[in-house]
């Protein structure tokens, strides 16, 4: 999103919406070579992100995805991901 830290899910609701949005633009969504750590109330996930959409732009980029939990619960998760060019279809 436009935002500093783009779009923002926030409650139950809007945050399964944002997983089933993510779902439908990339169905073929991976994680691959995920790297994790978790100290005391945060966790970071390294991992490159590969998906194609439905016009068969593919994407493959590096990305992490921050989190902070309280208890058992993730209260935060945040995701960066590199701004790189769609991979050309052969």
């Amino acid at each position: 999103g436009p935002e500093l830290f783009g779009r923002s899910f926030v409650g139950r609701e809007a945050v399964r919406e944002g997983y089933q949005l993510a779902w439908k633009t990339f169905p073929d969504a991976s994680w691959l070579d995920a790297d994790c750590f978790v100290c005391g109330d945060r966790g970071v996930m390294e991992s490159t992100f590969s998906g194609t959409k439905a016009d068969g732009t593919r994407i493959q980029a590096r990305m992490v995805d921050i989190f902070k939990f309280r208890g058992d619960k993730i209260v935060v998760k945040n995701a960066f991901r590199k701004d790189r060019p769609p991979l050309q279809v052969a």
